[in-house]
């Protein structure tokens, strides 16, 4: 049997468990008589991650379900192969079934066709629609699920104890996870998730991606502040609520005035 390797009591995630980066952070929820995974990463990482589980001695048959946080290939590409070889539910918020069941290269990040990148998404049945406020019971162990777009419409947070499953709301580096159009970001929706999260009181942060951190609110702080900018840049495209300088830009134009270049 390999020895586990617990974070926090009933918390193993599987890049620490490997000893090696398998990819994104899969946490698995040991709740004592049964048990669940929290994202499973990409497909060619997902036989590792189970043989890792086996040798573990966690039975399969106790799985209770794999939760998608959100539908980024980088976190779910594996999930059908896992639910497969599991023989265990996959759940996920409302919003995200439609890019998991399609397997839509755009929405799910696994098609950037300017980058060359083409990866195959498996399509996977949703059986389990998680909202805010469900919570999950895991044996012994309770998870409340907190639905905070921003990322994607259907990204998904959970609180367990004094322990929040941040997702890619933030990251250690006061990083939040891509703003990208094409998979559904909204600046505005992220904002909002970011402030729930500085005003909860959990005391450890885990993450998607990179290490888990103690709660600092300088760093949620200091993502609210670069998204509040975000939003009025030209930079973020369509993500952007508004540019103001095109609103300066159209008073001059429209009341005939030129630019005045005499004027240092």
């Amino acid at each position: 049997m390999l020895p586990r390797k617990y974070l926090f009591p009933g918390v193993i995630e599987m890049n620490y468990q490997a000893g090696r980066r398998l990819g994104v952070n899969v946490y698995l929820i040991d709740g004592g008589s049964e048990w669940i995974l929290i994202d499973v990463g990409y497909l060619d990482t997902v036989e590792e991650t189970i043989e890792l589980i086996r040798r573990m001695d966690f039975s399969f048959a106790a799985c209770k379900m794999l939760i998608a946080t959100h539908a980024d290939a980088d976190h779910v590409q594996g999930i059908a192969r896992a639910k497969e070889l599991l023989k265990t539910k996959v759940a996920a918020h409302p919003a995200t079934v439609e890019p998991l069941e399609t397997g839509d290269g755009v929405l799910t990040f696994a098609q950037i066709k300017a980058q060359g990148i083409d990866l195959p998404m498996p399509p996977c049945k949703v059986d389990i629609l998680l909202r805010d406020g469900d919570v999950i019971t895991v044996g012994s162990r309770k998870l409340t699920v907190w639905h905070t777009p921003g990322h994607t419409e259907g990204q998904l947070a959970f609180k367990m104890g004094n322990l929040l499953f941040c997702g890619d709301n933030i990251y250690k580096d006061s990083c939040v996870g891509v703003i990208d159009a094409h998979h559904g970001s909204n600046i505005p929706d992220f904002i909002r998730s970011l402030k729930r999260i500085l005003a909860d009181d959990s005391e450890f942060l885990l993450p998607s991606h990179g290490p888990c951190f103690r709660r600092d609110n300088a760093i949620i702080q200091k993502a609210i502040d670069r998204l509040s900018q975000y939003q009025y840049m030209a930079d973020f495209g369509t993500c952007a609520v508004h540019w103001p300088l095109l609103d300066e830009w159209e008073k001059d134009v429209c009341s005939g005035r030129l630019p005045d270049f005499s004027r240092g």
